[in-house]
């Protein structure tokens, strides 16, 4: 169907709509036929698929095939263990993948974008999802076009389609017929697609196609694709097949060594394949992905969605947060500060005056009556926020507008227009009119009478101090006459106008943004302030919030930012902390100038125009409140409550959550080098096979389980947001990471030979048992040290994390289980130990807890040592 050529009337017919859209009712119908309106995605692996898929590894193929082969030799006690393990590590895999699936379904489902629909006869805010062909949707700037529409009305309609066409200039809009039969998409003038922006203008179209349909869907129907990596998942996953292959070689040495040393093939072919299940730690990218996944879902209930992924990792790396004022530092509510009538201050915040004149009656009547508020809704005004302050000024000095009209109707008004800077309402009131101008002072003071220079300049003095306070500066003048002119033109009204005062307005910086600002210098990051006010209000509130704190701080404006070349203004952009007079355009500017001197941008947006500089920035954060649909589509995060100290809890969650995925990474390829030790050396040093088969797979199944996974409940660490930011492309690895791994693997090993050696010397017949004890707990120590870089495990309390104390706790009862039960005796080939036995298997696992928690000691001495050397700064962390 060619919905471009019919008229608006054969349209109607055919989509059985009207102007007027539909109703519930035929909405809900149409959706049973026509479905959701959302691009079908890759499809999704069903459950059961997803359960089986936890068997294609390649080392659990080969360990279910080893494992049948001891079955058909006899051993069918091994056999049926390792596959019991086998299922369950599966079924542990496939709750935590579903439920990343899960939790990434909610963060898409309230990323969604909205359109304002006619349902109803009533214009409604919907899901763009909830869209049926028939529907009429309204269009203003800012919007994502929801579904393909055929515009039905037109006020200079404009709309990207970039996305779809490739074409970069804007498309105007009609809604015309067109009468040709075959035309391209980026000349269907009278059809807006689904996916493209609303750039300038409003309009009206019908839903004519939705979901699969649309031209974005035909083109999505065409495209498949695997689901894009996040970089750290890319780096474990390469990581994760270099250690495979040294794995396999020391797999290969472990069997050749056991043959040679007189081993059974068949249990040195279960030990090798054992060793490699246990020792790659091929779940490393799902358990990211899971990370990432509850991390981002939990910082939605600190108002900060994640649209992107990657973002929660890299968030650890902003080093500056260029933030918009109004609305993010600011409470986007102007109240009026200060009101001067006849050069000399009448009113100060919160102190009005019992009793007024004639001319201060009157500047609150201007006040009132020049101002386009609408009427109270549910003790609410509605309007421009700087109009409702002054409303509600003069509604506290008792004069009500509603009133006021019905004594002064207006009775013709002149807009206001950004080159005369200055709006006028013209009233009727005993056969009289009186005419009401507020703008700027020294524009009006050039068009008043009856006074002097001198008076005049007092005047500008005034404004000039107010203006440095960071008040917004707005001047009132009064004139009346007998006759309205007609035609009614500005060049008369407003001239030979009376002074009656001005009135100086502030929108106040949100009370917990100072204290955000202190910690992100804490944090080693800058915050920078960017807005469209005057160069004096944005250095007043940037001086009250601390983001300038000395004379090296400058204000920088959108003029000289424009003078100055990208190399002129990389050299001043360290000591830069406010852009004042800046266009969203020049955003984009600040951000490339501030990555090539290789700073980590976040930076705020919320028009259509900042789309650019938040997909260009390293994390762009949209406006949950304010923000258009384009700058949502274009940013990695958004504020649900557009709060700068929002921003600040997203960077220290998103610390927090790498934090938590290096410590799970140190848990399991520790725990992974101590059995791969163990393994290797036992044999070269003349001891016998230290474990079984079975015992491996048990301490990974136990130990990389529960208490894996409850490392990702660790609360923040003290100090977090007290150490510099994370260099992006770091190693996972640094800083002590890969170090650790190997001495703590190496010791827990040793431990375990150890205990090995001396128990096989003293002729105890269960000292395989108690090796297979000393390597579980050893982990379990190991997993209740490593919550804190420096912190000791007493002081930070055991209590701090209840689900990892829950699951050692649990996982020591489970491996005492298969010492003491009879049954379990049988299947791990184990056997009680006595109590003095036992005491002195916990005793030997305790020195990895013990030697972790001294090489913290270790570390906070340095730390003290360089404290004392003067050689850390303020923020930096060992």
């Amino acid at each position: 169907m060619n919905w471009y050529q019919l008229t608006l009337d054969e349209l109607f017919k055919k989509l059985r709509s009207n102007q007027f859209g539909l109703t519930t009712k035929e909405a809900a119908l149409r959706m049973q036929h026509y479905g959701l309106n959302e691009i079908h995605e890759q499809k999704k692996c069903p459950p059961h698929i997803m359960f089986l898929n936890q068997f294609r590894d390649f080392m659990i193929i080969v360990l279910i095939l080893s494992a049948t082969i001891a079955g058909f030799f006899g051993d069918i006690i091994d056999t049926f263990i390792i596959l019991l393990i086998v299922l369950i590590n599966a079924i542990i895999g496939f709750v935590q993948e579903y439920k990343a699936e899960k939790a990434m379904e909610a963060l898409n489902r309230m990323a969604a974008i909205h359109a304002v629909v006619i349902r109803n006869r009533i214009p409604t805010t919907l899901i763009a999802t909830d869209i049926v062909p028939g529907d009429v949707v309204l269009l203003e700037a800012g919007n994502v076009v929801p579904a393909d529409l055929r515009i039905v009305e037109n006020h200079q309609l404009k709309v990207d389609e970039a996305s779809l066409t490739g074409e970069s200039i804007a498309v105007e809009k009609d809604s015309a017929p067109i009468g040709e039969e075959s035309i391209a998409l980026g000349d269907r003038k009278n059809i807006a697609f689904k996916g493209t922006n609303v750039v300038n203008g409003r309009g009206k179209g019908i839903v004519v196609a939705t979901g699969m349909n649309t031209e974005l869907g035909k083109i999505a129907s065409l495209m498949t694709g695997d689901e894009v990596k996040t970089p750290l998942q890319k780096r474990l996953a390469v990581f994760g097949k270099n250690l495979a292959m040294i794995v396999l070689a020391i797999c290969t040495i472990v069997f050749t060594v056991g043959l040679i040393r007189g081993e059974k093939p068949l249990l040195m072919l279960l030990t090798s394949i054992s060793l490699a299940v246990a020792a790659i730690p091929e779940a490393l990218p799902a358990v990211v992905t899971i990370a990432l996944a509850i991390g981002a879902k939990k910082m939605v209930r600190q108002n900060a969605l994640v649209r992107k992924l990657p973002a929660v990792e890299t968030l650890g790396s902003v080093t500056y947060i260029c933030s918009d004022k109004t609305g993010t530092l600011t409470q986007n509510k102007m109240i009026v500060e200060e009101v001067y009538i006849d050069g000399t201050n009448f009113y100060k915040k919160d102190a009005l005056k019992e009793t007024l004149n004639e001319k201060e009656k009157l500047i609150f009547m201007a006040m009132a009556l020049s101002n386009d508020v609408s009427d109270y809704v549910g003790s609410r005004p509605i309007g421009d926020s700087t109009e409702i302050a002054l409303l509600e000024m003069a509604r506290a000095q008792g004069f009500n507008k509603n009133e006021l009209e019905q004594l002064f109707p207006r009775v013709a008004e002149i807009p206001f227009d950004p080159e005369r800077k200055c709006m006028t309402t013209i009233h009727k009131f005993n056969g009289e009119y009186i005419s009401f101008t507020k703008g700027a002072l020294d524009v009006l003071l050039q068009k008043t009478i009856g006074l002097t220079n001198e008076e005049k300049e007092k005047l500008l003095q005034t404004s000039q101090r107010m203006a440095a306070d960071g008040l917004r500066v707005l001047a009132f003048f009064i004139k009346k006459t007998d006759k309205l002119p007609f035609p009614i033109l500005h060049e008369k009204i407003e001239s030979e106008l009376t002074i009656l005062g001005t009135a100086g307005l502030f929108d106040p910086p949100r009370q917990e943004v100072k204290q955000a600002i202190d910690e992100c210098k804490t944090a080693g990051i800058k915050p920078v302030m960017i807005t469209g006010d005057h160069p004096l209000t944005a250095y007043s509130i940037a001086k009250r919030l601390g983001i300038i704190e000395s004379e090296d701080d400058k204000v920088f404006t959108g003029v000289e930012l424009t003078a100055k070349s990208l190399q002129e203004f990389e050299e001043k952009v360290d000591h830069i902390k406010v852009y004042a007079r800046v266009s969203p355009e020049q955003k984009l500017k600040i951000v490339k100038v501030l990555q090539n001197r290789g700073q980590f941008v976040a930076m705020t947006g919320d028009g259509v125009n900042d789309a650019p500089s938040l997909k260009k920035a390293d994390i762009g954060i949209a406006m949950g409140i304010n923000g258009t649909d384009v700058s949502k589509e274009a940013a990695h995060l958004i504020l649900l409550d557009d709060n700068f100290a929002t921003i600040v809890k997203a960077v220290k969650s998103g610390r927090r959550i790498f934090d938590n995925i290096r410590k799970f990474i140190k848990y399991t390829m520790t725990s992974n080098s101590g059995e791969i030790w163990t393994i290797f050396l036992a044999p070269l040093l003349g001891l016998p096979l230290p474990l079984l088969p079975v015992h491996i797979l048990w301490i990974n199944l136990v130990t990389d389980g529960l208490p894996g996974l409850a490392l990702a409940a660790e609360p923040a660490e003290k100090g977090i947001m007290k150490r510099p930011p994370r260099p992006p492309n770091e190693n996972i690895f640094a800083k002590g990471l890969g170090t650790h791994i190997l001495w703590v693997g190496i010791l827990m090993g040793s431990i375990t030979i150890i205990s090995q050696a001396l128990e096989i010397r003293l002729n105890n017949p269960n000292w395989q048992t108690m090796v297979f004890t000393v390597l579980c707990l050893s982990q379990i120590g190991h997993v209740l040290a490593i919550r804190s870089e420096t912190q000791s495990f007493f002081s930070q309390g055991p209590l701090s994390n209840k689900p990892l104390l829950g699951a050692a706790i649990l996982t020591f009862i489970l491996q005492l289980c298969t010492i003491y039960i009879p049954f379990l005796n049988t299947v791990f080939k184990t056997a009680p130990l006595s109590l003095h036995d036992l005491f002195i298997t916990i005793g030997l696992s305790s020195v990895v807890f013990v030697a972790v928690e001294f090489e913290k000691i270790f570390k906070r001495a340095l730390k003290n040592r360089a404290w004392g050397s003067g050689m850390l700064s303020a923020n930096e962390n060992i």
